[in-house]
């Protein structure tokens, strides 16, 4: 359904999105998200209303644009970014500096609220042109991980000035992605497929458990990990490939799905309802993956590519929530890919789910809202 989705042309590539999180126990639809911006001269940070999406009566075609309500320059690409709080946004930049900004929302501006300067870094700090990209940012208010090109774990703290802990050597190769498994520990993904599990109660600088990808190390560029089952992890990989791991046992992982024909840029989980998982690439599609839905009773067909749904089937047994994730022969299981981008041909660069509501952007210099994920 297109007619779900409405488009804003930004003039600007855009490499991250990022809905802002709703309070505790709101019950409507996101309202507001967060853009940054990639390889364009300038590059910026900017916050879009989505407004009343609601009743738009018959006519469905009339559809409420996204609204920019501020935006702030931006040093060097944006390369992460997530909402530490309702007003706070943590941006990791390719300069290697870690930016806090907030959004006023009594007057809808943006300013820097906190820095760290070159908190990733190649030779010393203090060289003029020795920074090393921050690749990747998690939040667990007040707490702040960033990892970089650098291989370097950076604990923060909001509002503290220097960081609480830094893992320098704690990879030797680029580190990618980030995501807490739980307030103390979290997990890193390499250019090597390897994934690393972190204590940070633990002194030593070296990860509590190491997982891999066999044979070929193809670089891993994210993770995200299971809302209500921490030990079940999803990447995604260099070679278009989504892996499911089950961090307590084995140290490979659990399936392999071909999904995308080059790299898988974002993977997450709907944080609500994580039957549903949502990937998207550099091939400029972007895949929902359904386990949900009991789809004997639909043709079973396989079909390479992911232009239509595809159907994998079909012993219809009747298994748990998690044990979707957890087969070790998809096939077996049901699962439903459909391609939420049948044409798109540039890079689909970041996606964010809430809600009922899907934003996504891409290298086309848009961005899109879907708004009903689940109609």
């Amino acid at each position: 359904a297109m007619e779900d989705v409405c488009a804003k042309f930004v003039s600007q590539k855009i490499s991250k999105t990022r809905w802002r999180p709703l309070p505790a126990a709101a019950l409507q639809p996101p309202d507001l998200f967060a853009t940054g911006s990639w390889d364009n001269e300038d590059n910026s940070i900017s916050i879009w209303a989505v407004g009343d999406l609601g009743n738009v009566g018959l006519n469905s075609e009339y559809q409420v644009e996204p609204q920019l309500l501020c935006d702030i320059r931006h040093n060097g690409d944006v390369m992460d970014m997530q909402f530490l709080d309702q007003e706070r946004i943590v941006v990791a930049s390719s300069t290697g500096t870690v930016t806090v900004f907030r959004h006023h929302q009594n007057n809808q501006t943006l300013s820097a609220n906190q820095c760290w300067e070159k908190a990733h870094y190649h030779v010393d700090q203090d060289t003029c042109c020795g920074g090393a990209a921050c690749t990747g940012v998690i939040c667990n208010n007040p707490e702040i991980v960033t990892v970089g090109e650098d291989g370097r774990i950076n604990l923060f703290r909001a509002d503290h000035k220097d960081a609480v802990r830094t893992i320098d050597n704690a990879d030797s190769s680029t580190l990618h992605a980030v995501t807490f498994l739980r307030t103390t520990e979290i997990l890193t993904v390499n250019s090597i497929g390897q994934l690393k599990i972190w204590d940070l109660r633990q002194q030593r600088n070296e990860p509590s458990q190491i997982f891999s990808l066999t044979g070929d190390r193809v670089p891993l560029h994210c993770v995200d990990r299971h809302p209500h089952q921490q030990h079940i992890v999803a990447t995604g990989g260099q070679d278009g490939m989504l892996s499911i791991w089950d961090i307590r046992q084995g140290t490979m992982p659990v399936s392999l799905l071909n999904a995308h024909e080059a790299e898988v840029w974002e993977v997450h989980f709907h944080p609500s309802n994580p039957d549903h998982l949502f990937t998207c690439s550099e091939d400029g599609s972007l895949w929902h993956w359904d386990t949900s839905t009991d789809i004997s009773e639909k043709p079973s067909f396989l079909h390479q590519g992911g232009r239509s749904t595809t159907y994998f089937s079909h012993t219809t047994t009747n298994q748990s929530v998690a044990s979707a994730w957890l087969s070790n022969d998809p096939a077996k299981d049901r699962m439903e890919i459909t391609n939420l981008i049948p044409n798109q041909t540039l890079s689909v660069n970041s996606l964010d789910v809430l809600g009922p509501c899907l934003v996504y952007g891409t290298d086309a210099e848009a961005i899109y809202v879907h708004k009903q994920l689940f109609a």
